[in-house]
């Protein structure tokens, strides 16, 4: 989804979590620049585990779903200040492995180029 004059807005924002919500992994990958990076909110690294590329990437947005079928995102606010933005959201999801249900609060850190999402940099409150 290409922005006018490489300017990513609230409604492009909106139309990712959109995405996320409808379980559309095609419309996920519209947003995302061709150098694309995510880092998941979970892994052994510091940054997470993280995706590079568009096929990595849309492997890592897919696992998601493998983990919790039921995904979903509410949003609590976004704000996009130039290249910068940040979506707020609370997440909730029934885990596959073991049926238990995860609410969690979270937020993704993006870095747009050239009107598209470069970086999703996803951190997640976790429980106990």
């Amino acid at each position: 989804m290409q922005q006018a004059e490489n300017e990513v807005t609230l409604a492009f924002i909106a139309s990712f979590a959109d995405a996320w919500n409808r379980h559309d992994l095609d419309a996920l990958m519209a947003h995302m620049h061709q150098d694309c990076v995510f880092m998941a909110s979970v892994g052994t690294a510091v940054e997470g585990t993280e995706w590079r590329g568009m096929a990595s990437v849309r492997t890592g947005y897919a696992a998601l779903w493998s983990s919790f079928p039921d995904a979903h995102f509410e949003c609590l606010g976004d704000f996009v200040c130039g290249d910068r933005g940040v979506s707020e959201w609370i997440f909730t999801g029934t885990r596959n492995s073991d049926g238990k249900k995860v609410r969690a609060r979270g937020c993704d850190v993006f870095t747009f180029r050239e009107g598209k999402i470069l970086v999703k940099n996803s951190f997640r409150k976790q429980l106990p």
